[in-house]
């Protein structure tokens, strides 16, 4: 039974097709949905109701979705997790996580790419991968993983880090990642500001345009040092807290 559907508006094999050559070109699901005409939360539930997002096949999720039994074959993971540091869970639930990750610093600026290779650490327990885990997980070009590394790097973002097994990088994210980020897009921030305030002073602050580039170095400034202590702030609370047991109410 499709969930969200009416009997006479379920998802047809062209829907799934459709859904099927969405996710080969690296879609959201959003964007699947727009396609086809149906909401993000329907194409998400047949995504990962049959195969997940590297494991979806529309033909076999059509028999299902018609009442058919499937073929009998051993299913594969829904993406190549072999070897990685799932901490004893089911790959497709890593797999689902990772995928709602993806949607979701995507939705937030992050390039697809940038997002997955992040999503990919982010839900790996020791929060390290070398590039060649990346490939082989993400099944995608080395040359792809080595672009999004440096971007992700350049945002301060993730770290790198010798493996001390073999020669090869590994690439960290840290616990601390959110609040590494802010401070460096605060400085960035606060560079901004600096130079709307050297504009104003050369066009002079008694004219519109003088005027208006010292009202936003102000507002500029003052966000940022507010961002900043709210940041450390809850930096030092989480930090202390993260080794101890939460207290029940």
């Amino acid at each position: 039974m499709e969930d969200a559907l009416m009997p006479g508006d379920r998802l047809t094999l062209q829907d799934r097709r459709q859904i099927a050559a969405g996710l080969r070109e690296d879609l959201t699901y959003a964007a699947i949905g727009r396609r086809i005409g149906r909401p993000t939360s329907t194409v998400t539930r047949e995504v990962m109701r049959h195969g997940g997002p590297r494991g979806y096949h529309a033909e076999a999720a059509h028999r299902v979705g018609a009442g058919q039994p499937p073929p009998r074959r051993t299913p594969a993971p829904a993406t190549s997790l072999e070897g990685a540091d799932l901490g004893g869970r089911d790959p497709r639930i890593v797999d689902e996580v990772g995928v709602q990750s993806v949607e979701l610093m995507m939705q937030a600026g992050l390039p697809p790419m940038m997002a997955k290779v992040l999503a990919a650490l982010f839900t790996t327990d020791s929060g390290s991968l070398t590039s060649a885990d990346l490939v082989r997980r993400l099944r995608v070009s080395p040359a792809s993983v080595s672009k999004a590394i440096g971007y992700l790097e350049n945002q301060a973002l993730i770290k790198r880090a010798r493996d001390p097994h073999s020669r090869a990088d590994r690439y960290v994210v840290e616990d601390d990642v959110v609040f590494t980020s802010i401070m460096a897009s605060a400085r960035n921030q606060a560079r901004i500001a600096e130079a709307c305030a050297a504009g104003a002073r050369k066009l002079g602050t008694t004219t519109p345009a003088g005027a208006r580039l010292e009202n936003t170095s102000r507002f500029l400034q003052h966000v940022i040092d507010d961002l900043v202590r709210s940041a450390e702030q809850w930096h030092k609370v989480c930090s202390t807290r993260a080794g101890q047991t939460p207290e029940t109410d």
